[in-house]
């Protein structure tokens, strides 16, 4: 996986990868568009892995950028999509598409969910999806957590819980629904630097409010 596994990755003037990585961008995507590919196609994911009949309440947990991704990729597929976050900034991002929102200090007042999507990236979301998520329900794994992980699955087995490890995605249909306007995502650039100002890039993308910052290398 590029700049993941066995090769470095792409901030380097020559990159060298297997032409099958490659894929076209259509001309109606912009660049600025273009660079949400990866994190959409592991949004779309859970639609390839998971059948998501109509209505269904679905809570995703995380109103970061790959939790803001996924509520606009769910929102096709139910209006019972509720997303649960600490940022109220974040939140109404969302609210702007018609995407129920909750902070996370009232989140213990939902109902049981069919689908919990768990996105935090913390090992609280991971207790709280396990709280939220009704008897033969789905939880959905998108965090990958650092260090090691202390609960007790005991719930998920009294309760028939599918759990659901959930990763990267197909690119294709991500750049379809680009090109169709179906997901917005230009909202979700918090700052854009020029290459020579690259490491304070980084800086601004650690913290808690920043989404998406971008580096312009020409």
């Amino acid at each position: 996986v590029l700049g993941i596994l066995g090769r470095d990755g792409a901030h380097a003037e020559f990159t060298v990868l297997p032409l099958e990585n490659l894929h076209p961008v259509p001309d109606s995507v912009s660049s600025r568009e273009a660079v949400f590919v990866e994190p959409l196609a592991a949004a779309l994911e859970i639609a390839e892995q998971l059948h998501l009949p109509p209505g269904q309440n679905i809570c995703v947990l995380g109103d970061g950028k790959l939790g803001q991704l996924i509520a606009r990729v769910l929102r096709l597929y139910s209006p019972k999509l509720t997303v649960v976050g600490k940022h109220a900034e974040k939140l109404r991002l969302l609210e702007k598409f018609g995407v129920n929102t909750l902070p996370a200090s009232e989140a213990n007042d939902l109902p049981e969910q069919d689908v919990v999507v768990e996105a935090t990236g913390r090992p609280e979301g991971l207790a709280l999806s396990t709280r939220l998520i009704k008897p033969r329900g789905t939880l959905v794994l998108k965090s990958t957590y650092h260090g090691e992980l202390s609960f007790n699955p005991a719930p998920w087995v009294i309760d028939e819980v599918t759990v659901l490890g959930s990763r990267c995605g197909p690119f294709a249909p991500a750049l379809r629904l680009l090109e169709q306007g179906l997901v917005e995502v230009k909202d979700l650039i918090s700052a854009e630097f020029p290459r020579e100002d690259a490491l304070q890039a980084f800086q601004v993308a650690r913290e808690p409010e920043s989404l998406k910052v971008l580096v312009r290398w020409s």
